[in-house]
């Protein structure tokens, strides 16, 4: 599973509540070379969300990329999703693996702490996350993360994600120091060209030499 886990993971924006706009933003950011899609979205209007995933699973299934559903394990099952990630608030990562089975993918945030990943990965996560690496437009209240925890991570086997505040600029040093996946919001879906910028994100893997 873990030759999924590398690449750019695109992360949906909350706030995007054209489902239209949604659907054909992420279509242009699986075009581009995303190699896995997150949809993130705390609003509570179940049907809108099971709309809106059942719709997003068949288009990443149309590019043989896994749909991840943030915080959400009931969701995830129901539309048949990848798996799902885990936050510090979210469903224990022991309980989403019951729901889900030893096929799902999941992921844990956390944050700035090698003790949380290490928790992690001994329960069974399939990736663990570290952020923010950079000032985040779209999580300002972020804890920091430094480039020391990538690196600290290269002996282990489960896959590392990079998130927060990641530009096509700043990308290359968070691959270098051994980040296998960078989570992108803000710089993917505000590009005037998302299908060019998450081109650019993907080739970072192809040329950086870890």
């Amino acid at each position: 599973m873990s030759t999924l886990l590398k690449g750019l993971y695109a992360i949906t924006q909350a706030s995007k509540s054209d489902s239209r706009q949604l659907f054909s933003d992420v279509e242009a950011a699986l075009k581009g070379g995303a190699s896995m899609v997150q949809y993130r979205d705390k609003s509570r209007n179940n049907k809108l969300r099971r709309d809106v995933t059942e719709y997003l699973y068949a288009l990443c299934a149309s590019f043989s990329v896994p749909l991840i559903i943030n915080d959400d394990v009931d969701l995830a099952k129901t539309i048949g999703a990848a798996g799902v990630h885990l936050g510090k608030d979210d469903t224990d990562l022991l309980a989403a693996r019951k729901e889900l089975g030893d096929q799902a993918i999941i992921g844990v945030s956390c944050y700035n702490s090698l003790r949380l990943a290490e928790e992690a990965e001994a329960a069974g996560a399939d990736y663990i996350a570290f952020g923010s690496f950079f000032d985040s437009p779209s999580k300002p209240e972020a804890v920091k993360a430094d480039l020391s925890l990538l690196q600290s991570w290269r002996h282990h086997k489960t896959p590392v994600c990079a998130i927060g505040g990641i530009t096509v600029e700043n990308a290359t040093e968070l691959i270098s120091a051994g980040a296998d996946m960078l989570a992108v919001i803000s710089s993917l879906w505000a590009a005037d060209d998302i299908e060019q910028q998450a081109w650019m994100f993907s080739r970072l893997f192809e040329k950086t030499k870890l």
